[in-house]
């Protein structure tokens, strides 16, 4: 769930400029000049197993996931530019080697997601994998022209990645004893991807869910419904929340914790792992729900403005 509507653009955009000033002679730092964003976006937090070869990397705002595969590690999304030192540090914390992480999965292009991978791409050697739309952005380091918050100009860029793989729906990403397989669910942005793995701990295995945002979310003046520039995607959005809803689901993470309460989840699991309260077969359906009825109230609202004018 990016939330870029609540930043006041202007600002924004300064601290932005500001930004480019200070680093402008510093190509590394380019890579991690802190773009605006809620306090608890970049608010650290320890990394910690969730379960089996899985763990949680990224701030309280803002998740990121690590996975071991045996033959070297996946991450999944990393956060804001600045966020990257953050997660690296949480990737050291583990015990594990930078090094060692060879595939950055994306699960939408905003900056607060996708911010950061380019440093971590960077100083990692890793390769990104999005889908074809996300892939696009994270080459341009700029949202797609059909994103729903794409005329939210001040947060429309980001660093761009070096290195990008594109995935096709429900293609897997292979590594070691691993498969991470690509759930297109566009909506919140035309290229969303959720992504699933199984993941086991004392003979035991979990199918874990790494959701997308499914917030209709979006600039003024955009519509879900039909306008002069594209189709109705009301159909597309429903069909991806309910794609959530449907798959195998023993444990959730979403891309802002707080938005399917795994980031109560979380601070429980730090306090006890036994039992292990990440483990909540009935969260993707709840996290689901709650934004098909975002959904629609969005719908609503649509077309109580259509029929005013």
């Amino acid at each position: 769930m990016s939330c870029l509507p609540f930043l006041h653009r202007t600002s924004a955009a300064a601290a932005l400029v500001a930004g480019t000033l200070v680093h402008a002679t510093d190509p590394q730092a380019l890579l991690t000049r802190p773009m605006p964003g809620k306090p608890e976006w970049t608010r650290a937090h320890v990394p910690i197993r969730i379960y089996g070869n899985t763990y949680y990397v990224g701030s309280y705002g803002i998740s990121a996931v690590l996975v071991d595969t045996g033959a070297g590690l996946i991450l999944l999304d990393v956060g804001l530019p600045q966020s990257a030192p953050q997660v690296e540090a949480n990737i050291a914390k583990l015990g594990f080697k930078l090094a060692d992480v060879k595939y950055v999965l994306n699960s939408h292009a905003h900056f607060d997601h996708a911010g950061g991978i380019a440093a971590l791409v960077r100083d990692s050697g890793a390769t990104a994998i999005a889908s074809p739309s996300g892939a696009t952005a994270l080459r341009a380091g700029h949202v797609v022209a059909d994103d729903p918050q794409a005329s939210d100009v001040a947060n429309a860029a980001f660093p761009a990645a070096a290195r990008v793989r594109e995935i096709a729906d429900g293609e897997a990403v292979r590594l070691g004893d691993t498969a991470i397989t690509a759930h297109f669910t566009p909506g919140h942005t035309p290229g969303s991807t959720t992504w699933t793995w199984k993941s086991c701990e004392n003979g035991k295995c979990l199918d874990v869910v790494y959701s997308d945002s499914l917030s209709a979310f979006a600039s003024d003046g955009f519509h879900f419904l039909a306008d002069a520039t594209h189709g109705d995607l009301t159909a597309s959005f429903r069909k991806s929340i309910r794609t959530v809803a449907s798959l195998p689901c023993d444990i959730l993470v979403s891309t802002h914790p707080d938005a399917s309460g795994a980031d109560e989840r979380l601070a429980k699991l730090a306090v006890r792992r036994e039992p292990n309260p990440m483990i909540d077969a009935q969260a993707c359906r709840r996290f689901a729900a709650k934004f098909e009825k975002m959904l629609d109230e969005r719908i609503a609202d649509e077309n109580k403005a259509a029929q005013a004018h």
